[in-house]
C-alpha cells in the first residue's frame, strides 16, 4: 500500500506492515510520554513555580483535563477528517504547548501550557483507531496491542527519562527536548503514513451530538469504560503519590525516583498479551486478573515497616502489579469497543478514553490531597478502593 492510499472498511491482510506498525507504536510512545513527564517532577516544578504541596497535583491534573477535553472534542474528528493531517496537526499543537511550558517561570502560564500539552497528546487516540482500521478483524487485537505497547512504553519511560534529564540539567530541558521531538515526529508521519478519508458525511456539531446516543445504545462501551476508570484512577493516584512517598519516607533523590519508575516498564508486556487473549475470546478472565493485580498492588504496600527495605521492595512489586493490570485492561477495552463498528471508532475511543481519563485526573488530584492530609495510609486506602469497586461492578456482568 502506498502512502497516498485511502484506507476505510476492507483492509487487506498485509495492509499494516511490521514497519508501519513499528512507526505507529513509536509515535504513540513519544506522544503519550508528554502526559507523564511532569509526574515525577511535581516537587521541583511546584517549588520553582511557587505552588503549595496541596496544589501540586494540578501540575498533572491540568494535563489530564486537557487530554480529557481533547478526547471529547478532537478525537471524534477521526471519523470526519482525513486522519494523517489530523494526527500531524494535533502533534504540532502539542509541540507549541511544550515550548510554552519550557519557557514558563510562573504557575499560571505553566498550568495553561499543561492544559494544551494534554490537548496535543490526544493524537495517540487518533492513531490507535487508525491502526484498527488498517488491521483485518482476525488480527486486530494483536495489532492494537502492539501499537499500544509503544504507548505503554512511552508512558513507563517518561517518568525515569524526565527524572534523569532533570537531575542532569533542569525540568525545563525535558519540555524543550520533547518539543523538538514532536516537530520531527510530525514531519516524519506526514511522509510515511497512508491517508485515510472517513466515509462519514456530517457536520462537526452533528458528530458531537451523536456521542450521547452512542453511550446510551452501547452498554459494552459503558462497561469497558467504567472498568478502566476504576483501574486508571488508582494508576494515576499511585504514580502521583509514590514519588512523594519515596522522597519523604525513603529520602530518594530525583535519580532514585527515576530508577524506581523503571519498575513500571514491566507493564508494557501486558499489552500484546492482552491483545492476543482478546483475539481468542478470553477478555472476561483477563479483566478479572487485571483488577485483582491492581488491588493486590496496593495491598502489598502495607507489608513491612514504613521506611524499611522490605517496604521499599513491596512498593516496587506494587508498581509492577498495578501497571500490568492497567495496561492489560486498556487493550482489552480497545479490542471490545473497536468491534462495535468501523464508522464510529474514533468517537467510541474518545468516549472510552475520556471516561477513564476523568477518573485519572481525579486520581492525581485526590492522591496529592490525601497524601498531604493523611500520608501514604490515606492515599493508598483510596487507591485500593478503586479496583475493588471495579471488581464489584464486574461481578454484575459475571453473575
Amino acid at each position: 500500500m502506498t502512502m497516498n492510499a485511502t484506507i476505510e472498511t476492507a483492509p487487506e491482510p498485509d495492509a499494516v506492515s511490521q514497519r508501519l506498525t513499528f512507526v505507529l507504536a513509536a509515535a504513540c510512545g513519544m506522544v503519550a510520554a508528554n502526559i507523564y513527564y511532569a509526574q515525577p517532577l511535581i516537587a521541583p516544578i511546584s517549588a520553582a513555580l511557587g505552588l503549595s504541596h496541596a496544589a501540586a497535583g494540578l501540575i498533572v491534573t491540568m494535563t489530564q483535563i486537557g487530554y480529557g477535553t481533547g478526547l471529547l472534542f478532537i478525537v471524534p474528528l477521526g471519523d470526519l477528517v482525513e486522519n494523517r493531517t489530523l494526527i500531524c496537526s494535533v502533534i504540532t499543537l502539542g509541540a507549541a504547548a511544550l515550548l510554552a511550558a519550557a519557557f514558563a517561570t510562573h504557575a499560571l502560564p505553566f498550568l495553561i501550557a499543561a492544559l494544551f500539552i494534554g490537548l496535543g497528546s490526544v493524537a495517540v487516540q487518533i492513531i490507535i483507531p487508525y491502526a484498527a482500521h488498517l488491521a483485518p478483524e482476525a488480527i486486530r487485537g494483536r495489532v492494537v496491542g502492539n501499537v499500544s505497547t509503544g504507548l505503554m512504553l512511552g508512558i513507563m519511560l517518561a517518568r525515569p527519562v524526565s527524572s534523569f534529564v532533570t537531575a542532569a540539567s533542569s525540568w525545563h530541558a525535558v519540555f524543550f527536548g520533547s518539543a523538538a521531538l514532536m516537530i520531527v515526529l510530525a514531519a516524519v508521519l506526514r511522509m510515511v503514513l497512508p491517508t485515510r478519508k472517513p466515509v462519514a458525511r456530517m457536520h462537526y456539531g452533528t458528530l458531537l451530538l451523536s456521542m450521547p446516543h452512542l453511550v446510551r445504545t452501547m452498554p459494552l462501551l459503558r462497561r469497558r469504560a467504567l472498568y478502566q476508570a476504576s483501574l486508571f484512577g488508582c494508576f494515576t493516584l499511585f504514580w502521583t503519590v509514590a514519588p512523594l512517598q519515596l522522597a519523604s519516607e525513603f529520602g530518594f533523590s530525583q535519580r532514585g525516583i527515576a530508577l524506581f519508575a523503571l519498575a513500571g516498564v514491566a507493564g508494557v508486556f501486558a499489552a500484546p498479551i492482552a491483545g492476543r487473549l482478546a483475539d481468542h475470546g478470553h477478555s472476561r478472565i483477563a479483566t478479572l486478573i487485571a483488577m485483582l493485580l491492581a488491588a493486590a498492588g496496593f495491598l502489598v504496600t502495607y507489608v513491612g515497616a514504613a521506611g524499611s527495605m522490605l517496604n521499599l521492595a513491596c512498593l516496587v512489586v506494587a508498581a509492577i502489579a498495578i501497571d500490568i493490570g492497567v495496561q492489560g485492561n486498556v487493550v482489552l477495552g480497545f479490542r471490545a469497543i473497536f468491534a462495535l463498528g468501523h464508522e464510529h471508532r474514533s468517537r467510541l475511543n474518545g468516549l472510552y478514553m475520556a471516561t477513564f481519563f476523568a477518573a485519572g485526573a481525579a486520581g492525581s488530584a485526590i492522591g496529592a490531597w490525601a497524601f498531604a492530609q493523611g500520608g501514604w495510609a490515606l492515599a493508598s486506602g483510596i487507591g485500593l478502593a478503586l479496583p475493588v469497586a471495579g471488581l464489584l461492578y464486574a461481578a454484575t456482568e459475571w453473575r
